[in-house]
């Protein structure tokens, strides 16, 4: 029998039949037994745990009634319940009784997590949790303690596995879990920090610190205490950014085993841990990519994956790197500051931070590459790089693993020791993966190791080779290979055999598609990162039926790798059929037919990012960042003024979201390049917003705009992109007459577009923002609570957040800290829901102001350093120093002037030039010096009021 007592009362036969066991007192006795199964229980125990403080007259007579009663429930061939002397025996196997297997089991499980095995306590945690069918007992009465236990037990169990589960790197699918767990068990602090955990290494680390900010006040309300000084460890580290992703989850999962290549591997991690700079080289389909992934996954630490196929020009290698970092130019109510490059920041945010940087395909922008790379390595002592290349990077220092073919079997080996080579395994693999039943065989093994021998075991090749079995037998392979290739050392000699040997081998699979499927595999190559069915559908301009089929048919033959809803190409069958696009003399209409989709896609993503799907629709065109960019390239490059212009103005939003300003600014001074020093006809919006865009990286000479007024009453329609007016006002300035001119200015643009709720959700944040610097606080708040209302009403995060974070400014210059601080936690929330941790700085920077105000100097002291510690890794220097400002203010007002004026002294030697926040902070420092001058001086620091 199986007795079950997590969740209802349950025995059960072998053969899966219930025993009814009868009413809440026998129920009672038979769990009481099973408490203590195989040990004797006293009479006056079970008398207590079923009668309670007043038992019955002959309570023990009642106990032997119900002894009896339970008996004749259990079948008579078991009667596992015995009688003593002292009481009562049920005489059953403990692993029988779902309580204790479920102890037995996590006990196992937390001793495997103890020693580090993590699937093995995973598995034993999940085996053991899988037991619970219930809250434990619950049809049991007088049991509260002994379920109390069980319930705390299964908690921790499930912490143990979730333990477990983050060593695998499973964070994404843990986060559901344990939030239910914080707001089911708010005081857990296991929980909370492992909910931290999982939220940082998915590159969320500002909901990570919302978690702790919750948890603070969560303690503070209900225990009156801190939190742990374990939870507060964990809060540490993800500031510090140690609480991200392992190498498992950084890297691009395979799904494919990887085969081969051990030695080179072995060879890979000693390298790496002996030097800082690693390139793998060798020919196309040599398996540099994933040789580097695998060597990358088996190193401890953190590690940053940047793929840098896509990118058509070398200037954006640093940009890619920020991206795959998490990290952005600029934040997001920020420009970035003139003259100061993506590189800079990557220089500040990894100066002291322990990082693997894999830079993969290096090759055709191979100078950009090398320069960043030792930019980084000189300036980042903790920074190591394995690049993946055709030619080495040429650095000093640089250790190189060059790559060649797999192993084969050497002529005259015997074909029984086949199998033991990496060439052969490695198409055995991959040939069972579209033919099951193969195996490599005594009757096929020659043809195997011809063909293997014939592609100079080159993984690609080999790959593609196998694919073939789909549709041809082993000899059919064989045969077809022998006919079309020669692979002697002939033809150029600047073209390695091996590289003609895989040109060979695609050209081949091209002589397999039908006429159809080349006319889609060449027009497939103006994507950029690949394309969604539709993208694809529409730009190729095949009839649709044709264009199905041809689709499934390129797939099947491993020409188009379908991922994530998404199709691309393998870089080298891409380079391949971009040749055979220019011969059909397609290459021209694909890209006008490319621009034109990617240029409809950005007007129409454009107009969602003001609305509540914003957060869709930037993870979109960040799928299709590398195409949108690709497709403007080409039209500057064509010298397209219109569909160049138009892209840069449909872009400039998402640019701005994305922290993207560095980047966008060289593509619209690009433009600019083409459109000359005036608006041409009919691009008058489209020129200023370019003229705008480039300003914001502190471009060299520009064409001027004029003032914001001016910009305005240019405009003989509404802005196609309202995100214009805002630009207008950072790049020259509100108008001179403040608030007034401003509804002034307002009222007019209103004329001219209409009811548009996000214009004019726009223009009262303006109106209310310079309202408060003239100091009408009443009517700046009901000016920045119409804007409020209005961003809200569309949808739109970004202008709820900074119109959030004005009214929380607003609210601690009038002294109502309540207040400020609601506003800008509600600003935070749509921070992190934007994925900014450069603005996860300032705003936590604003709520330290905020809370140092009010004269909580322990929460200011940690919101400053916070802001600190994000403000470093972003690489925001403005923040950076005020954000240290802040601390010293704190320290200020606790008496440590030398602290304070340390502080003062390493803010100001960061760079603070350029743009206006920068000089700002300067000034504020500076007074804020001789603030500390006059204080020492007195001898006594001055109140939080003062400060």
């Amino acid at each position: 029998m199986r007795f079950r007592i997590l969740g209802p009362t349950q025995v059960v036969l072998a053969d899966g039949r219930e025993v009814p066991v009868g009413g809440p007192r026998l129920r009672a006795l038979l769990a009481l037994l099973l408490l203590d199964v195989g040990r004797v229980v006293s009479a006056e125990r079970l008398i207590d745990g079923l009668y309670g403080e007043h038992p019955p007259r002959g309570a023990a007579n009642a106990l032997q009634s119900q002894v009896s009663r339970l008996r004749q429930a259990l079948p008579a061939e078991h009667d596992p319940v015995e009688f003593h002397p002292a009481g009562y025996r049920l005489a059953v196997d403990p692993d029988d009784v779902d309580a204790y297997r479920f102890e037995r089991l996590a006990e196992a499980g937390r001793r495997a997590l103890a020693d580090g095995d993590w699937p093995r306590a995973a598995n034993l945690l999940r085996e053991a949790l899988q037991l619970w069918r219930g809250p434990a007992l619950v049809d049991v009465i007088g049991a509260p303690a002994p379920a109390a236990r069980l319930d705390e037990l299964r908690l921790a169990a499930i912490e143990d596995r979730v333990e477990a589960d983050l060593a695998l790197g499973a964070h994404g699918a843990l986060v559901a879990e344990l939030r239910e767990l914080v707001v089911a068990h708010p005081l857990r602090e296991r929980s909370r920090g492992q909910l931290m955990r999982a939220l940082a290494a998915l590159g969320r680390p500002a909901e990570a610190l919302a978690e702790f900010e919750d948890a603070r006040h969560t303690l503070a309300d209900q225990l009156g205490v801190d939190p742990s000084a374990a939870l507060a460890a964990i809060h540490l580290a993800v500031l510090r950014g140690e609480e991200r992703q392992t190498a498992d989850q950084a890297l691009p999962s395979q799904l494919t085993t990887f085969v081969g290549r051990e030695d080179e591997l072995k060879r890979v991690g000693e390298l790496l841990g002996e030097r800082r700079l690693v390139t793998l080289t060798g020919p196309g389909g040599a398996g540099k990519t994933r040789l580097a992934i695998e060597a990358a996954g088996r190193l401890d630490g953190e590690v940053c994956f940047v793929e840098l196929a896509g990118l058509a020009d070398g200037s954006d290698v640093p940009q890619a790197v920020l991206s795959a970092l998490g990290l952005r130019d600029a934040g997001l109510r920020a420009p970035a500051e003139p003259g100061r490059q993506t590189t800079d920041r990557l220089v500040e945010a990894l100066a002291e931070r322990r990082l693997l940087l894999v830079l993969d395909n290096c090759e055709h922008v191979i100078a950009d590459a090398a320069r960043l790379a030792a930019r980084l390595l000189n300036a980042c002592p903790a920074l190591r790089v394995l690049a993946t290349s055709r030619e080495p990077l040429g650095l000093a220092g640089e250790a190189l693993c060059p790559l060649s073919g797999l192993t084969l079997p050497p002529l005259g080996a015997s074909a029984l020791d086949a199998d033991d080579y990496a060439a052969v395994g490695l198409f055995a693999q991959r040939a069972a993966d579209v033919a099951p039943d193969f195996t490599v065989t005594p009757a096929n093994v020659e043809m195997v190791l011809r063909i293997c021998r014939s592609l100079d075991g080159l993984p690609l090749a080999i790959e593609l080779a196998a694919a073939r079995l789909r549709a041809l037998s082993v000899a059919e392979v064989a045969a077809r290979l022998d006919d079309r290739f020669r692979l002697f050392s002939t033809g150029s000699r600047a073209v390695s055999p091996r590289h003609r040997t895989l040109r060979a081998v695609v050209e081949w699979s091209w002589d397999l598609l039908d006429d159809a499927e080349r006319r889609l595999a060449r027009r497939l190559t103006v994507f950029a990162g690949g394309a969604t069915l539709e993208a694809a559908g529409r730009v190729s301009g095949l009839p649709t039926a044709e264009f199905v089929d041809a689709l499934t048919g390129l797939v099947d033959k491993s020409f188009v790798e379908m991922t994530g809803g998404r199709y691309r190409m393998l870089e080298t069958v891409r380079a391949f059929c971009a040749e055979r696009l220019a011969e059909a003399g397609e290459a021209d209409q694909l890209r006008r037919a490319h621009t034109a989709y990617f240029l409809e896609f950005a007007w129409t993503a454009s107009d969602h990012l003001r609305q509540a799907e914003q957060l869709d629709w930037l993870r979109r065109l960040d799928a299709e960042r590398d195409n949108l960019h690709a497709a403007l390239r080409r039209a500057t490059a064509a010298g397209d003024a219109p569909d160049a212009a138009g892209m840069v103005a449909a872009l400039s939003f998402y640019w701005w979201l994305r922290g993207m300003r560095g980047e966008g600014a060289r593509l619209a001074a690009d433009v600019l390049e083409l459109l000359g020093t005036e608006a041409p006809p009919g691009l008058s919006e489209e020129f200023t917003l370019c003229v705008y865009n480039a300003s914001l990286a502190g471009s060299g000479h520009l064409p001027s705009v004029g003032t914001q007024r001016s910009v305005i009453r240019s405009l003989d329609r509404p802005p196609r992109q309202p995100f214009l007016l805002y630009l207008s006002g950072i790049s020259t300035g509100p108008p001179s007459g403040g608030a007034e001119d401003v509804d002034e200015l307002m009222g007019e643009l209103r004329r001219l577009v209409g009811p548009d709720p996000w214009i004019n959700a726009l223009g009262a944040m303006g109106s209310g923002s310079a309202l408060m610097w003239s100091d009408q606080w009443d009517r700046a708040r009901a000016a920045l609570a119409t804007a409020l209302d209005g961003f809200r009403g569309t949808g739109d995060r970004w202008g709820t957040m900074i119109t959030l974070g004005a009214l929380g400014e607003l609210a601690a210059w009038q002294g109502d800290s309540e207040a400020a601080g609601v506003h800008m936690d509600q600003a935070m929330e749509l921070v992190a829901a934007l994925g900014s941790a450069v603005d996860q700085a300032d705003m936590l920077r604003t709520r330290g102001e905020i809370r140092l105000r009010a004269g909580d100097l322990g929460a200011a002291w940690d919101d400053f350093a916070g802001a600190l510690l994000l403000a470093q890794r972003s690489g925001a220097p403005e923040f950076v120093a005020s954000a240290r400002l802040g601390l010293a203010q704190v320290a200020r007002l606790r008496g440590d002037l030398v602290e304070a004026r340390r502080l003062c002294d390493e803010a100001l030697a960061g760079g603070l030039t350029g743009w206006y926040v920068g000089e700002a902070t300067r000034s504020e420092i500076v007074l804020f010096l001789e603030q500390i001058t006059e204080a020492e001086k007195a001898g006594a620091p001055p109140s939080a009021d003062g400060a």
